[in-house]
């Protein structure tokens, strides 16, 4: 017995602590169930969030795949707007084109037709120059002759005065009886005066034939004048005529020449029969002095026109015109008072330098117009830019 007691008390016994530690894994398991049911919770209210969100953005979706289908349907309207418009665009620019030429075209036929009008005022005034001489002559003419004719109406009054005379000296010689002698003396003298009388009318209807055949003779004149002045006029039309044919033949060369050699720089535009040198081109600012650029244009353009001068024939009179022109800034200096003086100054430095190169000076005009023969009569930098410039133009002199 004792040695049971003994083997009792040195048994261990481990069933509390196998207790305790099934107490705390059990506690520990209902501690991560709670975590787990916590998180379960998190969880299913994060999806249900993300659920809703979810939906809304499926509803922002098709609103925005209605918004692209309305957007693609206005790009596609607008496409075909815009490639109407450009359609139109073309097609107003051809009309635009078409029209310039037609300006061009027209202005070329305007000014050709000023210097003929020009050419025939000038013609029509020395003809009338010439007709009112003549007409002042036979004016003259005319009053001689109504000088004459009063002369010879007064004759005729006279010699009806005097035959009335002798009828009454007549029939008083056939109602007297005088005598003899005095019926005689009488008779002799009334033979005297009738003699004088026929003799001066006879003077007087020589006078009256040779009135009549000078009227004749004059109007016979004035007519054969009419016809050589009608036909001097037609003469002088065909000389005329054939004068600016051929001067325009010659500018045509001359102008073609210069367009192969200038036409396609900038600052040089192509007017009708002019062309037109931007001053920036040739000068500064406020300065009649030709700067290297302008020189060198310059000395192109008077070697073209040497070429074309050695085939004009010497009986055209030709001149090369130089006009200045400026824009409507007013200009005071001590040179320079008016764009008068600069655009005068400039023309004449362009033809001094043509005179250095050869031109002969009979042939050149330098003209100056200010700001009043503009291009462009808007105001601002575009128009005055335009406006300031340099015309030549080949005309006849």
């Amino acid at each position: 017995m004792t040695s049971l007691s003994r083997r009792n008390q040195n048994r261990i016994d481990i069933w509390p602590g196998f207790v305790d530690a099934l107490a705390s894994l059990l506690m520990v398991i209902i501690f991560l169930l709670m975590i787990f049911v916590i998180a379960q919770f998190f969880l299913g209210e994060a999806l249900t969030g993300s659920n809703k969100a979810l939906n809304k953005l499926r509803v922002q979706t098709n609103e925005l795949s209605e918004l692209l289908s309305l957007e693609r349907t206005t790009n596609i309207k607008l496409n075909e707007d815009i490639q109407l418009l450009s359609s139109r665009l073309s097609e107003s620019i051809i009309d635009q084109e078409k029209q310039q030429l037609l300006l061009k075209e027209l202005t070329i036929r305007s000014d050709m037709l000023a210097a003929k009008v020009t050419n025939l005022d000038a013609d029509l005034f020395q003809r009338d120059n010439q007709i009112s001489s003549q007409n002042e002559k036979i004016t003259k003419q005319i009053q001689a002759i109504q000088l004459l004719k009063m002369e010879t109406q007064k004759l005729i009054a006279l010699r009806s005065s005097l035959e009335e005379k002798i009828k009454k000296s007549l029939t008083l010689l056939s109602n007297k009886t005088k005598t003899i002698e005095d019926e005689k003396k009488l008779s002799l003298k009334a033979r005297a005066e009738i003699a004088y009388l026929n003799s001066q009318i006879t003077v007087l209807r020589n006078q009256i034939t040779k009135i009549a055949q000078m009227l004749d003779d004059s109007e016979v004149k004035a007519k054969n004048q009419q016809v050589r002045i009608t036909s001097l006029g037609k003469r002088l039309n065909s000389a005329l005529a054939n004068k600016v044919q051929e001067l325009s033949y010659y500018r045509s060369e001359f102008f073609g020449k210069l367009r192969e050699i200038l036409g396609n720089q900038s600052g040089v535009q192509i007017v009708g029969d002019r062309f037109v040198f931007q001053s920036e081109v040739l000068f500064t600012t406020g300065s009649d002095k030709l700067g290297n650029a302008g020189k060198a244009q310059m000395s192109q353009l008077a070697n073209t026109l040497q070429n074309i001068i050695k085939k004009i024939p010497p009986r055209i009179k030709w001149i090369l015109r130089v006009d200045g022109h400026t824009d409507n800034v007013p200009i005071k200096s001590r040179r320079f008072p008016s764009n008068w003086e600069l655009s005068t100054a400039r023309a004449i430095s362009v033809v001094k330098f043509l005179t250095s190169k050869g031109i002969k000076p009979n042939n050149l005009a330098a003209t100056g117009f200010g700001e009043f023969q503009p291009i462009d009569p808007r105001a601002g930098k575009i128009a005055n830019r335009k406006n300031r410039r340099i015309e030549l133009k080949l005309t006849q002199r």
